[in-house]
C-alpha cells in the first residue's frame, strides 16, 4: 500500500493563517480539572472548565512551534510577534475576573533582546475597556508591559522571540492551596471577535489535500482532548479520511467527579451528580458532532469497560483472588469495572446514551461500539474474577492461572463468568437501542490476548457465545501486537477463527489497524498498512487506522493508487496458447570498450527479465477468438496475469535462508548457480515447506510469494521449500494483431508479453 511517512513541508501546497486563528489555539490543565477549547463561530474561541481544587489552574494557549497538526500542514513557526496586534472580546463566567487578583494573566516564555530565557506576566486587565466579565482587549506586542499596577509595576516586554503565550483561568476560590473547593465549580470564557493587523499577522499553513481513498480512521479523546476538534477534523479531511470516524471517549477525560473523604485523604471520584459528562467534555463533543455532520463523516461513539484507576469506586474494580485491582500498564494506570457490578454498569449506560445522545443532536445516526469488554488477566495469567459482586454473581472457585489445564469446576467459572461479560455487553447496547432503536452496533474484540496460545483459557473466558451474531450489527477486530510482531498468519487465522465462531462473515466485520505507540518506532506503520491491505482481501466492509494522533505524530501519508494487487488479474494464460511460447531472458549490461580493447561491463539488472511471444500458439479461429478476449480483459498492458513458463515452473528443495531464532518471513526464491531469481506468483496448493528437513504446515502463505512461519527456526536450520510457480508478465503492446489464414485457421504473427517485477 503506498504511503509516506512526512517529516516536512518543503515543496507542498500551502495557504495563509491569521495568526491567533481560534482553531489553533490550546489548553493545558492539572488533572483532576478539566477544560476544553472549542469554536462556536470562525472568530470565536471558547474555553469551558470545571475545577476542583483551590489551586487548579487552566491556561489557554498559543505556541509559536505547531507541535500538534500534520508535518503537511502545520502553521509555519514565527517566534516574532512585534509587527501584530490583537483585538478580541473576552466574556466569562465562573471564573475569576479580569480586574481581581490571580485573574486572566498572559503569560510570555521566551527570551529577551539579549537571549536570555525568561517570562512576562501581563494582566489583561490593563489593556481592557469595558466590564471585569465584558470587555474590549487590544494588545499591541511592540508595545506590551508586564506588571500588576502600570506604570507602577512597569516590566517592559520584547517579543521578538517568544516561546509560547497563555492566559490563565481559576476559579473564584482559588488560593493555591490543594484543598478541595466546597463544590465542583464550572466556569467558561469566549474571545470573539479575534482580529489580528500588522506586518506579522499571518502565517503560511500547509494546505495539502490528499484525495479521498479507502482507509477510515479512529479517534481518541484521550489523546487530543487538549485541542479543538475543527483542527483535528481539518487534519482527517485533508489527509484523504471520509467515512465514519471510530470515535473512543477514553478512559480518563470524560467524565464529573466528587470528592470523597476530606483533607488530605481526599479523593475524587466519578460522579453523576448534575449530569454523567463533565462540562467541557460536553462542550468539545458537541462541536466534534456538530463539524462531523457538517463534513460529511459518520461518529461511532466508543466506550469501554477502562476507567483511570484513581477515580475509580473501589467496588466497581474487578480484582484477582488476592483482592489486587485489575491494572493496566499504563502510567497512570486504568483499572476495569467489573461486568457484575450494578452501579459499574449503570453509569457506563449513562455514558454510553449520553455520547450518542450529542451526535443524535448533530444530526448524525446513532452508532454505538462496546470496545474490548473483558475480564482483565494479570501478568501471570490469573483471571480478575473475585470482587465482591463477582464472587457474588459467580461463585467462582479458585483459578491460579489460565495457562494450564483446568477442571470441570474451574471450566464452569469461565463459562459463568463468559456468559456475565455478554449479558452486560447485551444490556449496554439495549441502553442505547432503547432511546434509539435503529442505532447501530459494534463490538471490538483484541484477538491477542482472546486467542493466545500460551493461556487457552482466555478465549473461554473472554469470547462468550452470546456475542455470537446478531448480537450486535458488526464485529470489529485489532491485533496489532501481531501485526508489529511479524506474525500475519496468527492475524488471518484469527480473524477467520472469531468470525466462524461467532458467525460473522467478513463482509459484516471491520478491522482496526494500528497502531505505533511511540514515535522512535514509526517504521511499524509498514507492516499496519499491509494488514490493513490483507483486511480487504479477505473481504472485509472498513478499515480504520488506529488512531489520527499517532497519524499526525508521525507524518503517515497514505494514498490509494492502482498497486500491484489491483492493477494484477490473479489468471493464467490460457495454458495451451501458452505452451509454445518463445522464451528470450534478458539483461541490461553496459559494456565499454577502451582504446587498447579492453571491456568494461556494468550490470544494471541483478535479475533476468524474460520477455515471451505466445504468437506460435495460435493456430484456429478458436485460438484468436480466446487470445482476443483474454486481451481485452487485461485492456492490453494495462493488467498483468500469469504465465507457465514451458521451461521453467518449477522449484524443488530451493533453501530460502537459515534461521536466526528471530526471523519468521522468508521470500520464495528459485537459483540459478549463484544467481537468484524472486517468485512472486507459486501455484496454489503446490507449496511443500521444511525447516531443518522437517516438513511442516505452521506457516501462512502472504501475497507476492512470502511465507510467515508460526515460529521462528533456530539458528542455523535451513529454510526449504519445493513449489510450482508462474511467472507475472503482461502484454507489452497497446496493439494485437490476428489474421484468418484459412478456414478455421488463424494466426497472429507475435503476441510479446515481458515479465513483471513485483519484488
Amino acid at each position: 500500500m503506498p504511503y509516506w511517512l512526512a517529516t516536512a513541508r518543503v515543496e507542498q501546497a500551502t495557504d495563509w493563517l491569521t495568526r491567533f486563528d481560534p482553531r489553533y489555539w490550546t489548553v493545558n490543565f492539572p488533572r483532576p480539572m478539566m477544560a476544553a477549547a472549542t469554536n462556536p463561530a470562525p472568530d470565536v474561541l471558547r474555553v469551558d472548565a470545571v475545577f476542583y481544587r483551590r489551586d487548579d489552574l487552566a491556561g489557554i494557549i498559543w505556541e509559536s512551534v505547531d507541535h500538534h497538526d500534520h508535518p503537511l500542514l502545520g502553521y509555519d513557526t514565527a517566534r516574532d510577534y512585534r509587527a501584530c496586534r490583537l483585538r478580541f472580546r473576552w466574556r466569562s463566567s465562573g471564573v475569576r475576573a479580569l480586574d481581581q487578583v490571580d485573574g486572566p494573566t498572559l503569560t510570555i516564555e521566551g527570551r529577551d533582546a539579549a537571549g536570555q530565557v525568561r517570562a512576562w506576566y501581563v494582566r489583561l486587565w490593563n489593556y481592557a475597556k469595558g466590564a471585569p466579565e465584558d470587555a474590549e482587549v487590544t494588545l499591541d506586542f511592540a508595545a506590551l508591559d508586564a506588571g500588576y499596577a502600570l506604570p507602577a509595576d512597569r516590566d517592559s516586554v520584547w517579543t521578538g522571540d517568544v516561546d509560547r503565550m497563555f492566559v490563565s483561568l481559576v476559579a473564584p476560590g482559588y488560593d493555591r492551596s490543594a484543598a478541595p473547593l466546597d463544590a465542583p465549580a464550572e466556569g467558561w470564557v469566549e474571545l470573539s471577535g479575534i482580529t489580528v493587523d500588522g506586518a506579522g499577522a499571518v502565517l503560511a499553513i500547509g494546505d495539502v489535500v490528499v484525495p479521498a481513498h479507502d482507509l477510515r480512521v479512529a479517534s481518541g479523546y484521550d489523546d487530543h482532548y487538549h485541542l479543538t476538534p475543527a483542527r483535528l477534523l481539518r487534519n482527517a479531511l485533508q489527509l484523504g479520511y471520509r467515512g465514519a470516524i471510530d470515535h473512543y471517549v477514553g478512559m480518563s477525560h470524560y467524565f464529573r467527579l466528587e470528592a470523597a473523604g476530606a483533607g488530605a485523604e481526599t479523593r475524587w471520584l466519578v460522579s453523576r451528580r448534575g449530569g454523567t459528562l463533565n462540562a467541557p467534555c460536553v462542550a468539545w463533543h458537541a462541536d466534534l458532532a456538530r463539524r462531523a455532520a457538517q463534513l460529511g463523516y459518520e461518529l461511532i461513539w466508543s466506550l469501554s469497560y477502562e476507567l483511570l484507576d484513581r477515580h475509580c469506586w473501589d467496588d466497581w474494580k474487578q480484582r484477582a483472588a488476592d483482592g489486587t485491582p485489575a491494572l493496566t500498564g499504563w502510567d497512570p494506570p486504568s483499572t476495569l469495572l467489573s461486568p457484575t457490578h450494578a452501579a459499574a454498569m449503570d453509569y457506563l449506560q449513562a455514558v454510553a446514551r449520553a455520547l450518542v445522545a450529542i451526535g443524535v443532536g448533530a444530526g448524525l445516526a446513532p452508532r454505538f461500539q462496546v470496545g474490548e469488554p473483558w475480564w482483565w488477566l494479570t501478568a501471570d495469567a490469573r483471571p480478575c474474577l473475585y470482587d465482591a459482586s463477582a464472587r457474588a454473581a459467580l461463585q467462582p472457585v479458585a483459578i491460579p492461572s489460565l495457562r494450564g489445564a483446568l477442571d470441570a469446576a474451574q471450566l464452569a467459572t469461565l463459562d459463568r463468568a463468559a456468559a456475565a461479560l455478554a449479558r452486560s455487553t447485551a444490556a449496554l447496547a439495549a441502553a442505547v437501542r432503547g432511546d434509539w432503536p435503529e442505532c447501530v452496533t459494534y463490538l471490538l474484540i483484541y484477538l491477542p490476548t482472546l486467542l493466545d496460545p500460551a493461556v487457552p483459557g482466555a478465549r473461554r473466558l473472554n469470547l462468550p457465545n452470546d456475542w455470537a451474531a446478531p448480537a450486535f450489527d458488526w464485529l470489529q477486530l485489532e491485533d496489532y501486537d501481531w501485526v508489529t510482531a511479524g506474525a500475519t498468519g496468527a492475524s488471518e487465522r484469527g480473524a477467520a477463527l472469531v468470525g466462524a465462531t461467532l458467525g460473522y462473515p467478513a463482509e459484516r466485520q471491520e478491522y482496526l489497524a494500528g497502531f505505533v505507540l511511540r514515535a522512535d518506532d514509526r517504521g511499524e506503520w509498514a507492516p499496519i498498512l499491509a494488514a490493513a491491505a490483507a483486511a480487504r482481501r479477505r473481504g472485509v466492509a472498513a478499515r480504520y487506522l488506529w488512531a489520527l494522533p499517532q497519524v499526525l505524530r508521525d507524518g503517515l501519508v497514505y494514498w490509494q493508487g492502482e498497486d500491484e494487487m489491483d492493477a494484477f488479474d490473479d489468471v493464467l494464460f490460457p495454458l495451451a496458447l501458452g505452451r509454445e511460447a518463445e522464451v528470450a531472458p534478458g539483461f541490461s549490461t553496459a559494456v565499454t570498450t577502451s582504446a587498447g580493447g579492453h571491456e568494461t561491463r556494468t550490470v544494471a539488472w541483478a535479475e533476468a527479465r524474460t520477455r515471451y511471444d505466445v504468437g506460435p500458439g495460435v493456430r484456429s479461429e478458436a485460438d484468436i477468438a480466446l487470445l482476443l478476449a483474454f486481451y481485452r480483459a487485461r485492456q492490453g498492458p494495462a493488467r498483468g496475469f500469469r504465465l507457465r513458463d514451458p521451461f521453467d515452473w518449477q522449484a524443488r528443495d530451493v533453501t530460502l535462508g537459515h534461521g536466526d531464532g528471530a526471523t519468521r518471513r522468508f521470500a520464495l526464491v528459485t537459483r540459478y548457480g549463484d544467481a537468484t531469481r524472486r517468485i512472486t506468483r507459486p501455484v496454489a496448493g503446490t507449496l511443500r515447506v521444511a525447516v531443518a528437513g522437517a516438513a511442516t504446515v505452521a506457516f501462512t502463505l502472504e501475497p507476492l510469494g512470502v511465507i510467515v512461519l508460526d515460529d521462528a527456526p533456530a539458528a542455523g536450520a535451513a529454510v526449504t521449500a519445493s513449489f510450482d510457480f508462474d511467472v507475472p508478465v503482461r502484454f507489452a503492446e497497446d496493439r494485437l494483431s490476428v489474421v484468418r489464414a484459412t478456414y478455421l485457421a488463424g494466426s497472429a504473427h507475435s503476441v510479446p508479453l515481458v515479465e513483471l517485477r513485483e519484488a
